[in-house]
């Protein structure tokens, strides 16, 4: 049986990161995806330059109407616009309990757009301690969720570990934005009874086309999750299919900034 995601998130009017990126992650995965949308962007390459949130009531709609009927196996959550949509969003979740839920805590985007204040860091904190399964905050996200600086990979470590005790889910601070030749991306996950963390250490690929790599891996791990893969192996494969996109994007000509990935890569050549 296809395995099924529900990415709840909002859109990217560039087809770059969001909904986009999140729906063509699923297909290249071979699952099925599905939608709620949180929030309308007017953004590309450039940056945002728009944002209509969607009303809570019809963002509860389209949740319901996909855990009635088709069923989900693992849930994305990227932008929630606000706090009251976060509380919405989890208030809907803690009644249909799904197995899998990976929370990206959009905040930030990659151009530097602001996508959230410390208010919705703080809501997201409150709201999903104890729900989600896996958060996946950058560095600058982790930052606005503890109201910190986080720079490097001893802050990293410290911030992973942090978040999993305060919000006892398992966390993992990606080091996309760490200066130098290699990224780290720290994890830190709930095992027989005890907090234990793992490094991912992989090559920095030297590319402009990294628009939505937060949004894509985010809903990798998901896809991984959905297949009964380990929390571990979901974040080491997921890893291993963002730096295939990333790769597979150095030569992609679209938009006049950092453009997007391939996502298809596993199938079809850019």
């Amino acid at each position: 049986m296809v395995f099924r995601v529900l990415s709840i998130a909002g859109s990217d009017s560039g087809g770059g990161a969001g909904i986009q990126a999140d729906l063509k992650t699923i297909t290249a995965y071979g699952g099925h995806g599905m939608t709620a949308l949180t929030a309308i962007t007017a953004q590309n390459t450039l940056g945002v330059t728009g944002i209509q949130a969607v009303d809570n009531a019809i963002i509860v709609q389209q949740i319901e109407a996909v855990f009635d009927d088709i069923g989900v196996d693992a849930v994305k959550i990227g932008m929630l616009a606000s706090p009251e949509i976060v509380y919405t969003v989890a208030d809907v979740l803690k009644r249909y309990r799904p197995k899998h839920i990976v929370l990206d805590p959009v905040l930030i985007a990659t151009s530097g757009a602001s996508l959230g204040g410390s208010d919705t860091g703080r809501a997201i904190i409150d709201a999903f301690t104890g729900l989600a399964t896996v958060i996946t905050p950058n560095l600058f996200e982790a930052g606005v969720l503890l109201e910190r600086n986080v720079a490097d990979v001893a802050d990293m470590q410290a911030a992973a570990r942090d978040l999993a005790m305060q919000m006892s889910v398992a966390v993992l601070v990606k080091g996309g934005h760490l200066l130098g030749q290699e990224i780290v991306d720290q994890l830190v996950y709930p095992q027989n009874d005890q907090w234990q963390e793992l490094s991912y250490c992989h090559p920095k690929i030297q590319t402009n086309n990294t628009h939505g790599t937060g949004c894509t891996l985010s809903t990798a791990i998901a896809c991984e999750l959905a297949q009964n893969r380990s929390l571990n192996d979901a974040v080491g494969g997921a890893i291993e299919y963002l730096q295939g996109a990333l790769t597979a994007a150095k030569d992609l000509k679209l938009g006049q900034g950092p453009g997007c990935l391939w996502h298809m890569h596993p199938h079809l050549k850019a």
